[in-house]
């Protein structure tokens, strides 16, 4: 069974698959021009998920910004309310129960291919949505973790479902919010085939919503990229970022209440708003990605997600393998070091919470990272595979 073949049968109802949907307003949205496949973050062959929480090594290196010298206490993620550590414990239990999870997309066996697929929602972002009233984007997000997860697999993104859930259904606002999913789902080449509305009264705060998002993909089984091949001299490859994504958050929010400044105010030093800066979408890499992988040579693909380099390059290394990163080698954008500035945040915790520029990193061998380098995309050598674990810096 190929892609061609698989979205030759993606002509389903969506109004079937969205029972909850009850304003033809919503359906009209779900029956736009999205005609091809994504995919989604943390699955495994049990439909289970894997979150990017797994532990690395910290480090306390600087990559190439950092905290204020003063005697400020610097915030941290747990502080802020997110605990990774417990994040990665949860996963270890559930790993018991179902072998074989941890991966960025959970993958099932069908003929000569593997399926790939994947859930995640956008997280704390949805409270910055709110404030801003920026909601158009927001689905962007929602699309991008998921089909940035299964593109590491080497898998084509064949289709999205929205979940989208509320107290009060506001059809205008909804709308907005599907039309972002919409676009994020016309920037993977993938379908939205539908999704559930949920209006469920005096569950949610009034205005408010939560969404998830749920893809699927698929790669010949000789295609997989797992990183069983990595090999020490092998190349790390940055893609650059847009800015935070959509992980780190309720940290972010945090630092914005310290600094005394309001989403409308300017990122210091910058010509655009905070708010601007910290709503700008997520990436979509599927059509750089693929076409990456297409010419060969790439041996494995970490998205940069909750965890940072610490917790999620080493995710696609085999045992006995780490990674060197070259201090100051790409560009880290100025809403990170503000970030960090204001918020007294120290190196090692900024590197476990954030993307810090970089939202996707390559493995390839030498000989790819050269052509990659060369294609005329921006692309930054960050770093080297090691003898050892864990995420290093110099």
């Amino acid at each position: 069974m190929n892609a061609t073949t698989v979205g030759a049968n993606l002509e389903i109802s969506k109004h079937a698959i969205r029972p909850y949907c009850q304003k033809p307003n919503i359906s009209s949205v779900y029956a736009s021009t999205c005609k091809f496949c994504c995919l989604s973050r943390r699955h495994t062959p049990l439909s289970l998920t894997s979150r990017k929480i797994l532990i690395g090594n910290r480090s306390n290196s600087n990559i190439s910004c950092s905290a204020s010298s003063n005697h400020v206490e610097g915030l941290t993620y747990k502080e802020a309310g997110v605990d990774i550590d417990a994040g990665s414990e949860l996963v270890r239990r559930i790993a018991k129960m179902a072998p074989g999870i941890g991966g960025f997309g959970g993958l099932f066996p069908l003929g000569d291919s593997y399926l790939v697929a994947g859930t995640d929602g956008v997280g704390t972002k949805l409270k910055l949505a709110f404030e801003t009233g920026i909601h158009d984007t927001i689905g962007i997000d929602l699309v991008a973790m998921s089909v940035n997860d299964i593109i590491t697999s080497g898998a084509k993104p064949l289709f999205f479902l929205d979940y989208y859930a509320t107290s009060h259904l506001d059809v205008d606002l909804a709308e907005k919010v599907i039309k972002g999913i919409v676009d994020g789902c016309q920037q993977s080449d993938c379908a939205l085939l539908g999704g559930e509305t949920a209006e469920m009264p005096d569950f949610y705060a009034n205005g408010e919503y939560d969404l998830s998002g749920f893809a699927v993909g698929i790669v010949k089984k000789e295609s997989v990229i797992n990183g069983k091949n990595i090999s020490v001299g092998d190349v790390l490859i940055g893609l650059p970022s847009s800015g935070v994504h959509s992980n780190g958050f309720s940290l972010v929010r945090r630092v914005l209440a310290r600094s005394g400044l309001s989403l409308k105010d300017n990122l210091p030093g910058e010509p655009v708003t905070l708010g601007e800066a910290l709503m700008a979408p997520t990436v979509i890499y599927v059509k750089q990605v693929l076409n990456i992988i297409s010419k060969g040579g790439v041996k494995g693909i970490a998205h940069i997600t909750g965890g940072g380099f610490t917790d999620n390059i080493p995710r696609v290394f085999p045992k006995g393998l780490g990674a060197l990163i070259y201090n100051n080698s790409w560009p880290v954008p100025p809403v990170f070091k503000w970030i960090q500035k204001a918020g007294a945040i120290e190196d090692g915790e900024m590197k476990r919470t954030f993307n810090m520029g970089i939202g996707m990193v390559l493995v390839a061998s030498k000989e790819a990272a050269e052509r990659i380098l060369n294609e005329g995309e921006t692309a930054y050598r960050i770093g080297e595979v090691i003898n050892g674990d864990g995420v290093s810096y110099q």
